[in-house]
């Protein structure tokens, strides 16, 4: 499971090496290819393939007239590429969301449990203030986490 923040880089060929923390986790799964996109063009998702294909799977039993759906992979399509891990743990991170994320230097990577999440580091901390969590996110938040697991 993929948690918390490691600042990072993007090289001069749009490259980000994934944080130790998180390639110990991809390793252990043996996974090299990655879905990278996104549903905004603020942030990338770093997908490891298995998981992007459970999210599919997902959809693809949803109908083909189910807008929202069509919306999401309408986005994710036109942000995503399926990416290899070189050798030194780099993945591509997709010219089109590079450019409109501004995905160009340091980074913040965040895990989101079964994917990557990655910010233009300066622009997240700008944004902070406005994204504090409200009465109203407590509450849903709360309601969340005292629903019982299934085991």
């Amino acid at each position: 499971m993929f948690r918390g923040n490691h600042p990072a880089k993007v090289d001069e060929k749009g490259r980000l090496k994934l944080p130790a923390a998180f390639k110990q986790l991809v390793d252990a799964q043996n996974v090299t290819q990655f879905y990278i996109t996104s549903t905004d063009g603020r942030s990338a998702e770093i997908w490891p393939l298995p998981e992007w294909e459970k999210r599919e799977a997902q959809l693809a039993g949803s109908s083909n007239l189910d807008d929202a759906v069509q919306k999401y992979l309408n986005l994710t399509s036109y942000y995503g590429q399926q990416v290899e891990m070189d050798n030194q743990a780099r993945v591509l991170l997709p010219q089109i969301l590079r450019g409109k994320a501004r995905l160009d230097a340091d980074v913040a990577v965040f895990g989101k449990t079964t994917y990557l999440e990655v910010h233009n580091r300066e622009m997240f901390e700008q944004n902070l203030p406005g994204n504090e969590m409200t009465v109203e996110d407590r509450k849903a938040l709360a309601s969340i986490l005292s629903r019982k697991v299934d085991s």
